[in-house]
């Protein structure tokens, strides 16, 4: 499979998975996952972190499983990046940080997901006590990530 193509496979599943999803300021959703993609990729990720970059809410989020996005054609790296980066119901914060933390392709999409997250323009649409639950849990899993001293937003370009 060409490299490249996967990630449009990527981007193409999760335009059709977020459609007509929101997100809390009440954009369109996948707005968010195509800022981080854009992130990881100025970061220099490799094209498996930019698929999981567009795919990283598509498990949690959407009607889609891990077997859909092997029968669209995602590799398995990406898939397992993807399921590292997804939330279980109940999971401890810590544990779902060690998951992160044991993929070295996650880890990469995590910081730019908190990044874009945390970026004040974005922020700075919410009612004030979102923002403040927001910036407390982004806070600690930066932390539990070994994150602290990363600046809160990626320059922009």
């Amino acid at each position: 499979m060409i490299q490249q193509a996967f990630v449009e496979i990527a981007e193409t599943v999760a335009r059709g998975a977020h459609a007509g999803q929101f997100d809390k300021s009440g954009a369109d959703y996948i707005t968010h996952p195509a800022r981080v993609a854009e992130r990881v990729r100025r970061q220099g990720g490799a094209d498996e972190a930019v698929a999981a970059a567009w795919l990283h809410d598509v498990l949690e989020d959407c009607d889609v499983s891990s077997t859909d996005l092997a029968a669209a054609g995602i590799p398995d790296t990406v898939i397992t990046a993807v399921q590292a980066l997804t939330k279980m119901d109940g999971e401890a914060p810590e544990d779902y940080c060690a998951r992160v933390l044991a993929n070295p392709t996650a880890l990469p999409v995590k910081r730019a997901d908190i990044d874009d997250n945390t970026d004040p323009v974005r922020t700075a649409l919410l009612p004030e006590a979102t923002r403040e639950r927001l910036a407390a849990k982004y806070a600690r899993t930066r932390h539990l990530l070994g994150l602290d001293n990363s600046p809160s937003t990626s320059p922009k370009q």
